[in-house]
Parts: C-alpha cells; sequence; structure tokens
C-alpha cells in the first residue's frame, strides 16, 4: 500500500488449477495506525469487518467469473 489509512497493506491472489476449475487463494494481511489503540481496533473489529468484506467480495467475483458478466470487463479494442 502507496497510500490509504492503514499503516501497512498487503494483499495478494495466488490461482492454482484444480480439475477443470480454478482455487484462488486471497493472501490479505494490514495493520492499523495509532500503535496500541490501532491494534485493539484491530483486534475489536476490523479484523473481522476485513475478512466479511473480502469474502462478500470473493462471492461476486465468483459469480461474475462463472457466468457471463465478466464479459462487460473487457475492453473492444
Amino acid at each position: 500500500m502507496l497510500r490509504g489509512a492503514f499503516s501497512r497493506m498487503e494483499h495478494h491472489h495466488y490461482f492454482e488449477q484444480a480439475g477443470s476449475g480454478t482455487v484462488m487463494r486471497d493472501v490479505f494481511s494490514f495493520q492499523s495506525p495509532l500503535g496500541i489503540l490501532g491494534r485493539i481496533a484491530d483486534f475489536l473489529f476490523l479484523t473481522r469487518y476485513m475478512k466479511s468484506f473480502l469474502i462478500e467480495r470473493n462471492r461476486v467475483i465468483k459469480a461474475t467469473a462463472e457466468s457471463d458478466d465478466w464479459k462487460q470487463y473487457l475492453r473492444n479494442t
């Protein structure tokens, strides 16, 4: 992360062939600013919120990839 609300954030996607499909592994780590106050916020609600956010986001990605909806994201050249 170059700029944003977190003092550190990394987000990586890994794709692996699995039978006739693909498995995407989402690796996400972050650290809030403000020292101990940020760590408390991470523990109390941010970690749970970010996990729920990524689960929902990945559900939408999967639904899009498994339908014809993905075509709307391709550029016409």
